[in-house]
């Protein structure tokens, strides 16, 4: 998923502003070795044998016994919470690059924060930043010039 805006810098320069949405998480620098988990292959034994467990639990329920329905909503959200954790954290890669202008270089600017809100509130923070001063860098932000 990409969403992009075009912003006019303070001195005049066309900026475009991207975030993409990653679905795998980028290897970076000192990042790489701490980034290693056990992969798709993992999670889908682990799902397999929680499904297996449910199955076998709802078929050796008793006919007698009675579940109240908060009982499954309660294990539903359970369940539920994870993936829904796991999408809402995904990173994202911020992009802000233009062309350049008249006497001014083509400059390219790449960052990864994690989270669409947290991706979402970089990128009005970066698109102010090229409002005002017309550079997508302050301080502690997630972007890094590119060569």
């Amino acid at each position: 998923m990409t969403k992009s805006k075009t912003v006019i810098g303070a001195d005049g320069r066309e900026w475009t502003v991207n975030r993409t949405l990653e679905w795998s998480i980028p290897a970076v620098g000192d990042d790489f070795e701490h980034d290693l988990d056990g992969g798709r292959p993992a999670a889908v034994l682990v799902l397999s044998a929680l499904f297996l467990f449910v199955v076998v639990l709802v078929v050796w329920t008793p006919d007698k016994v009675h579940i109240p329905w908060w009982v499954v909503l309660v294990f539903l959200a359970a369940f539920a919470f994870f993936p829904i954790r796991w999408t809402l954290r995904r990173p994202w890669t911020l992009v802000a690059q233009t062309p350049g202008g008249y006497d001014l270089p083509a400059e390219h600017w790449v960052g990864t924060v994690r989270g669409v809100s947290k991706a979402r509130e970089e990128t009005k923070v970066i698109t102010r930043s090229l409002r005002t001063r017309s550079t997508p860098a302050y301080t502690d932000g997630p972007l890094q010039p590119v060569s």
